[in-house]
């Protein structure tokens, strides 16, 4: 492996172990509310973004994107999917089912798949049609043993799901960087993060004043604490093959799940083991497919370059 790739697994694993840490950094934070939270993150993330993008000059593409209705209405629908993600997440750590969101992100890989055929109109292989119909059978049990359908997994799941989808196709190489996707998508939310905290100060409801200065710079936190592990994986994601981030990411909700069960030390039955059980199942079954997938393009790429090597002699 060369220096380089190192660097980047290396990247990656600080930006899923960032992410997996979430559930202990936003449960600092329980004093204030999930809204008042979230709002803090939004205006805050907005200002490090600003920040970048006046440190490297990036005021043109902003232009560019901002000139686009297109573009601008897409990141604006991906803005308020990964809001309603973002405040969906702090409400669980906050009250005490950081298992269940952990959950949400296992089944990430299963909703983007189940999106992919439903949007995208794409076929599946068999062992990804396997892996899907085990996540159904663990969703079952999930339901059952929780007593209600896993509203917050599911939520944190096609949330985020919908929200790559939007992502990809304003990405690309000609497309949106993500830094610029970043900022728009702030710039969209920053009006009703302002408005609300109005509201929530004028009613009485903020804490950004409570226990000077640690809240408020907690609070003031949440900006370079979303953007850190972002730049981390653009880093890692330009250095690594996607199967290897693909496999990178399973550490995140590893580590929320075992935050949630050793460290905050929520409740798991055998019933709800076992629905987690089948949902591992499944994302096993879809990463074996995945990197099998993958051998076999780097085999038929090699392949017809040394059809072509031949020809060309």
């Amino acid at each position: 492996m060369n220096p380089d790739a190192r660097r980047g697994i290396g990247y990656g694993l600080a930006c899923y172990f960032l992410w997996g840490s979430f559930p202990l950094y936003f449960r600092l934070l329980d004093e204030s509310g999930a809204m008042e939270v979230l709002f803090y993150r939004i205006v805050f993330t907005g200002v490090v973004c600003l920040a970048l993008v006046a440190a490297r000059q990036a005021w043109r593409e902003m232009g560019v994107v901002l000139r686009n209705r297109q573009q601008v209405l897409r990141l604006g629908a991906a803005a308020f999917l990964i809001a309603a993600n973002w405040g969906v997440y702090i409400y669980a750590v906050n009250s005490d089912q950081v298992v269940e969101a952990a959950l949400g992100y296992f089944l990430n890989p299963l909703i983007t798949v189940a999106l992919g055929v439903l949007v995208l109109r794409e076929r599946l292989r068999r062992a990804q049609w396997a892996a899907v119909l085990i996540g159904l059978v663990a969703g079952i049990v999930l339901t059952l043993d929780y007593g209600h359908v896993p509203a917050i997994a599911l939520t944190l799941a096609f949330s985020f799901g919908t929200y790559g989808l939007l992502k990809k196709q304003v990405g690309g190489p000609d497309g949106v960087s993500a830094l610029a996707g970043l900022s728009t998508e702030n710039l969209v939310l920053a009006p009703f993060a302002i408005i609300g905290l109005v509201v929530l100060i004028a009613g009485g409801h903020g804490t950004i004043g409570h226990n000077p200065p640690w809240q408020a710079l907690l609070l003031a936190s949440t900006g370079l604490v979303t953007i850190a592990p972002l730049l981390l994986f653009a880093a890692a994601a330009s250095r690594v093959p996607l199967s290897t981030m693909g496999l990178l990411q399973y550490l995140t909700p590893v580590l929320q799940f075992l935050c949630g069960v050793l460290v905050l030390d929520e409740h798991m039955p055998a019933s709800r083991w076992a629905g987690f059980g089948l949902v591992w199942l499944a994302l096993v079954v879809l990463t074996v497919d995945s990197l099998q997938a993958a051998r076999r393009q780097r085999a038929d790429r090699l392949a017809a370059a040394g059809l072509a090597a031949a020809a060309v002699s």
